[in-house]
């Protein structure tokens, strides 16, 4: 028409470059190099199940199977492309290779009518070929059709399933296929591919923008490729980082190590700022949180492996790295990688996702440095060392051992009268400690023992009260363990008579109100409780 000006046909960057040969696909020799050697040794399955990410190039692998199983000049198990059949299969446009949408066409009467075609031979090459792409979309009756055709096929018949998503796939469907499992692409193999594409094309790309481009498609070369033709749209023949940031909103990796400052120096007002500045910018605070994951993690690897190269990042991001990895322990790292984690869950199902991340780059930016377990054990190790030099300087000396009374004849001599410097005072002064030593290791006798009195003291025999019977007979029976313990305490060697005493209280009786502030009083002025506070920033609690 006059006035209208012709445009130049455009062709995608995926389209135009699509692999047309098993050699040409990227990523996936695995599944290539087998395919190749079943044609070449006429050992084909009549279907096959490629599973995988999108973008990975099963379609495109479909498409190179059903072309070099109907070529007539194969060569070494890849089709030559030149031939008739070959060509018609690239424009799709032979009767011999049908591609089916499994999400278009999943309803039983689709696989019936699908039944029926099978039957017919080829047109012009060996095999009928049926693509169904998203296998998984095929309804439970259209699968149970399917069935019967794929355990005895024709002879012609070859089918291939694609899917993203194989946990869909009924096990009875899986058993009758050879399955393979497309990978997703490296970083590097992306990078490579478009950087072939670029030079082809006339266009100028940065390194940093290409590894850009690359994580964002996130092991999907087709979305790399899309994104790809994206940018020479907005930038036209040179892209620079600058350009891929400005324009697709992508966060610069500079605001992440500004958050790793913020958290370094403990500035939540900071926090408060760059969120400001974050939402100002228009950038998406979801992607922001998995971008800060992805931040920790490459510090986590740095600091942990000693080197970067499981960091996908620029020489100049990778030395960066090195340096932050310095400031930061192991735990650490875990902690503030546990919390971002748990940021970026919590914003899928908040309504305010902007109070949200800001609680949480706050609690970042306050967080407390972690106590590894060893330097704990540590501490422990040396209060109690200094607690025993405390204690040994405290502990009165110990007293002379004098023996035991022996039994002679049957009967028990008695103690000499004369002193052994233990009097009754000092052993009443530590009754209590000897009580409480009982219970600790015994608490069943110890609870037996705890009404009993300190009667009276005599050389080296202290007089036990006790309230009736029983707690005589249970100290007669435990006598030799009694006097041990006690013979700890005091430094030494006592021996203990028991007698019936009014004074004395049942065990389970109540004792009379403790003076619970003077009881404080004194664990303040134990020596394990002076270090605690001393060494460890310990705080008495209030007293009532």
């Amino acid at each position: 028409m006059p006035g209208m000006v012709a445009m130049t046909d455009f062709v995608v960057t995926a389209r135009k470059w699509r692999p047309l040969r098993f050699d040409d696909v990227i990523g996936q020799s695995h599944v290539t190099a087998t395919l190749c050697n079943a044609i070449a040794d006429k050992r084909l399955a009549h279907a096959y199940l490629f599973s995988g990410p999108r973008g990975v190039g099963k379609t495109t692998t479909a498409r190179i199977l059903a072309k070099s199983v109907n070529c007539l000049k194969p060569v070494n198990g890849n089709p030559d492309n030149e031939c008739e059949v070959c060509k018609e299969i690239t424009d799709g446009r032979s009767f011999d290779v049908l591609e089916i949408d499994g999400a278009s066409n999943r309803g039983v009467d689709e696989i019936r009518s699908l039944r029926e075609a099978v039957r017919y031979p080829p047109v012009k090459g060996s095999y009928k070929t049926y693509i169904i792409d998203e296998v998984h979309m095929l309804t439970k009756e259209a699968f149970n059709a399917l069935l019967k055709t794929l355990e005895e096929p024709p002879r012609h018949i070859l089918f291939i399933f694609a899917t993203t998503e194989i946990h869909k796939v009924p096990s009875t469907i899986l058993s009758r296929c050879q399955r393979f499992e497309f990978r997703r692409l490296s970083s590097a193999e992306i990078i490579g591919s478009l950087r072939t594409v670029a030079s082809a094309d006339g266009v100028k790309i940065e390194e940093d923008a290409l590894l850009l481009i690359a994580k964002k498609a996130d092991g999907s070369l087709r979305d790399a490729q899309s994104l790809f033709d994206q940018l020479v749209s907005l930038c036209g023949t040179e892209i620079t980082l600058g350009h891929i940031l400005r324009e697709l909103r992508i966060v610069d990796l500079d605001i992440y190590f500004r958050v790793t400052d913020l958290v370094r120096s403990k500035d939540p007002k900071g926090a408060l700022d760059l969120i400001e500045e974050i939402v100002t910018q228009g950038y998406d605070l979801r992607e922001f949180v998995v971008g800060l994951q992805e931040h920790f993690r490459n510090i986590l690897v740095a600091k942990g492996t000693g080197a970067t190269t499981l960091i996908e990042a620029s020489d100049a991001f990778k030395r960066r790295y090195e340096l932050e990895a310095k400031s930061f322990s192991i735990p650490d790292l875990l902690r503030l990688q546990r919390l971002v984690a748990g940021t970026e869950t919590s914003l899928r199902y908040t309504s305010q996702a902007r109070f949200r991340l800001e609680a949480d780059l706050i609690q970042l930016a306050s967080m407390e440095s972690a106590v590894s377990l060893s330097d704990l054990v540590q501490s422990i190790e040396e209060l109690k060392k200094k607690t025993a030099e405390e204690g040994r300087i405290a502990a009165p000396a110990r007293r002379p051992q004098m023996p035991l009374p022996v039994a002679t004849g049957g009967a028990t001599e008695p103690l000499s009268d004369t002193p052994t410097g233990i009097s009754e005072d000092e052993v009443k002064a530590q009754w209590q400690r000897f009580l409480n030593e009982v219970r600790q290791r015994r608490i069943s006798l110890g609870s037996v023992i705890e009404g009993t009195t300190v009667v009276g003291v005599k050389g080296g025999s202290i007089r036990i009260g006790c309230a009736d019977d029983f707690v005589v007979s249970t100290i007669k029976r435990n006598k030799q363990e009694l006097q041990g313990i006690l013979q700890e305490i005091l430094g030494a060697r006592v021996h203990l008579d028991e007698e019936i005493d009014a004074r004395a209280k049942k065990p389970g009786e109540q004792s009379p109100p403790v003076d619970v502030a003077s009881r404080a009083a004194a664990t303040e002025e134990h020596p394990v409780v002076r270090a605690l506070i001393r060494d460890l920033g310990a705080e008495p609690l209030e007293r009532p």
